[in-house]
């Protein structure tokens, strides 16, 4: 006689409830071609559980992506660095 060893279930599996899972109707629908707009104008498309999706700003606007951040020198706290330690800032080797 072999000894077969039961399945064990977990403690959240009921035999009861278990031919009831997955539930049903409780995802959102799944929209695989959802627009992304930004200024009007049709971006991209991602999946998304929305049709449409609005945006202020994306990589092809902000300016750290496009190149044109500038550093802004308020205060004058870079030359304050350079003179503080004795050092020579790259406008000063130029001129």
């Amino acid at each position: 006689m072999v000894y077969e060893k039961p399945e064990k279930l977990h403690s959240i599996q009921n035999v009861n409830n278990f031919k009831n899972m997955p539930k049903s109707n409780i995802h959102p629908t799944w929209y695989p071609e959802a627009k992304v707009f930004c200024d009007g104008q049709v971006i991209f498309t991602i999946g998304s559980t929305v049709p449409e999706i609005y945006i202020d700003v994306w990589s092809g606007n902000h300016p750290f992506y496009t190149g044109s951040q500038t550093i802004i020198d308020s205060e004058g706290r870079v030359d304050r660095f350079m003179k503080k330690y004795g050092l020579s800032s790259e406008t000063e080797k130029t001129s």
